[in-house]
């Protein structure tokens, strides 16, 4: 049993072996110097994002009679002094800056919040004599033992949302080093920090509730409880080693392949995933990640605006987790680091951002035949590769299979702390009380996903598949008919989609130009779980700014600049960004090149079984193939050691 952190030659070469391959933290130097040379990188300069900006599908896909694409980077940079950002491209090839748009804040929104802001915002606030006296008349005088919590600050039609630059504190008793902060929330007011000016100019002090007692840290043995006894050690092995191989960034396996990448604000991303089959490389999703997360909270009282954009806001890939064999991953691992870079525009590297390995997933076909004797079974193995994100109080694991008969699954794991509040005491509609005094409130949590597809070529189309039980009548007396019914979604308007779980709706993406031995056109069909879209009302603030969230499948027209579900800039955006612009166009998608973005997640309503640390909650979406293949793909697949291949004839 091996680990393998696998560090790509190219990680110390100026220019990647791909051109979807991740930025180096060579390239992000010379990047970097480009910047300063053209004078954007004053004392005062900060580097919100960075990361490559990718090149256009054509442009890797297609013939290259100039050589490769270039290679480009794209930066938000923000001056500290006077809040000005920018949204800059650098061309490391031509050594210069392409492009440099400057941002309104009132239209465009704010670049993400970055490390040195959080770390500003606890100094700001303890500083502050307004903040202390409210903390002083709930007996909270040293100031050291409370923890500022900056929350991004939405957008509400305030005047000051637009121009100012600023999040909403809220605050947690913290006694000793090891005290778990979530378990003692000081409710009921709010700092509002201007992050340029670097001063509280607003306090929200609406009520006055006892901080929680009851101690939350789960490291404690007063806190846990006893051990549990009696579980003995599984051992997962793979004497001859793993059956996938990986070359740098490119991954094979059982005649999947893809092209594994990382990015400060997605985290994980893989390309160019697709099946050879009978000799001949077939492709299925040319790129796939999810690069959102909304997390609206259903308080409509103190804490209405709660509501977090783990990625647009927080740039979520930026706190990726270290893995390690034993607690993250099981058995034979392949690793790869993430590169990223701090706020200064210096690289930094995540070891072991990524996780590869091989899992055995139970029963793949089996059959008994009464008739013939004949009794089979083969088990099913899959591929894995995943990432641990911690966005503050909560952890996200994204997990994507890839399955010995074509299937393709996406899951998030998700646990951590809730955010806590002080219980009002009573029932409350819009919290638990996990424990005395400790509420965790309602809330969703909506991920965002995008699938650029290329099923089998990039002239694809989408239809919405329904299944329904007709009436008694002619042609079915008896009133047992089933039929399937497929739609055929025509432009980006009407592709905004929601689930129908009461007609097992799925939605199959074909392609118009290939067809299988039946005649009918080859395609992967998308199986998501029936859960709620946004919950929040349409005249909600949460509404125009996470419009991606209010539907669960959109279909757009491949756009190389259209990456993100609610926009490039989500901080303190007014709303309107990201999907709901994207198809304002209307734009035809029959037999295009086509993307499918995805809305998945659950409604959380807390559980005291979900205090102090949550047991992992899962949710997620599958591709599966409809006529891609002739038959069985996973017919090949060969018993496992000890079968009897004879089969048998059961008794009786």
């Amino acid at each position: 049993m091996t680990d393998t952190a696998v560090r790509p030659a190219a990680a110390e070469r100026a220019r990647p072996a791909h051109p979807l391959d991740p930025a180096t933290a060579a390239e992000f130097l010379a990047g970097r110097d480009i910047l300063a040379a053209a004078g954007l990188l004053g004392e005062t300069a900060r580097f919100a994002y960075y990361g490559l900006e990718e090149p256009p599908k054509h442009e890797v896909l297609g013939p290259a009679p100039g050589g490769p694409p270039e290679r480009r980077l794209r930066a938000f940079l923000i001056d500290v002094a006077t809040g000005e950002s920018a949204d800059v491209v650098v061309s490391l090839d031509q050594r210069r800056v392409v492009s440099r748009r400057v941002l309104d804040p009132a239209s465009d929104g704010q670049v993400p919040i970055f490390n040195e802001e959080f770390g500003v915002v606890e100094e700001v606030v303890r500083a502050d004599p307004g903040w202390r006296e409210a903390m002083a008349r709930r007996g909270l005088t040293d100031v050291t033992k409370i923890r500022a919590c900056p929350q991004a600050a939405g957008w509400f039609g305030e005047a000051a949302d637009g121009r100012r630059r600023f999040v909403r504190v809220l605050a947690f008793r913290q006694e000793r080093e090891n005290d778990y902060i979530w378990a003692h929330p000081v409710d009921g007011i709010a700092a509002y920090v201007d992050l340029i000016e670097r001063k509280v100019f607003k306090i929200v002090d609406e009520f006055e509730r006892p901080v929680p007692e009851e101690p939350g840290d789960y490291d404690d043995p007063a806190v846990r409880g006893p051990v549990r006894e009696g579980l003995r050690p599984i051992e997962i092995t793979q004497p001859e080693g793993p059956s996938f191989t990986l070359d740098g960034h490119l991954l094979r396996w059982q005649g999947w392949s893809m092209r594994v990448g990382f990015d400060a604000r997605e985290g994980l991303v893989l390309h160019q995933i697709g099946l050879e089959d009978a000799g001949r490389a077939r492709p299925v999703i040319y790129r796939a990640s999810v690069p959102e997360l909304v997390v609206p909270y259903g308080d409509p009282g103190f804490r209405y605006w709660q509501t977090y954009f783990d990625c647009g806001e927080y740039l979520l890939g930026k706190w990726t987790n270290s893995l390690q064999r034993g607690c993250d991953c099981l058995g034979e691992i392949a690793y790869l680091d993430g590169t990223l870079t701090d706020d200064a525009g210096t690289p930094q590297v995540i070891r072991n951002a990524i996780c590869i390995h091989e899992e055995d997933f139970g029963i793949l076909w089996k059959h008994t035949d009464v008739f013939n004797g004949s009794a089979q079974t083969r088990r099913q193995r899959r591929l894995v590769v995943s990432s641990w994100a911690t966005a503050g109080n909560y952890d996200y694991g994204f997990y994507w299979y890839f399955y010995l008969d074509g299937t393709i699954e996406h899951e998030v794991k998700m646990s951590g702390a809730l955010f806590t509040a002080a219980h009002p005491g009573g029932d409350s509609p819009h919290a638990a009380e996990v424990a005395p005094g400790l509420a965790g409130p309602v809330h969703q949590h909506l991920f965002g996903a995008r699938l650029d597809m290329t099923v089998d070529g990039m002239a694809n189309a989408v239809e919405e598949v329904d299944l329904t039980g007709l009436p008694a009548g002619p042609g079915n007396p008896y009133g047992n008919a089933i039929t399937q019914t497929a739609t055929r979604l025509r432009t980006e308007a009407g592709a905004a989609r929601r689930c129908d779980s009461s007609r097992a709706r799925t939605w199959r993406v074909l392609s118009t130009e290939r067809r299988n031995s039946y005649g009918r056109p080859v395609s992967y069909t998308l199986y998501p779980e029936a859960a709620p879209v946004l919950l929040a009302d349409p005249s909600s603030p949460v509404h125009a700014r996470a419009g991606f969230a209010t539907s669960h499948l959109w279909v757009t027209r491949y756009d190389p600049a259209q990456r993100y579900p609610a926009g490039d800039f989500v901080n303190q955006h007014p709303g309107g960004a990201g999907l709901p612009a994207y198809v304002a166009g209307d734009r035809d998608i029959d037999g295009a090149d086509i993307v499918l973005w995805h809305t998945f997640g659950p409604t959380h309503f807390p559980r005291p079984e979900d205090w102090p640390v949550m047991p992992v909650a899962r949710c997620g979406f599958t591709l599966r193939p409809t006529g891609f293949f002739d038959r069985n793909p996973a017919l090949g697949v060969p018993a496992p050691p000890g079968h009897q291949a004879g089969g048998h004839r059961p008794a009786g």
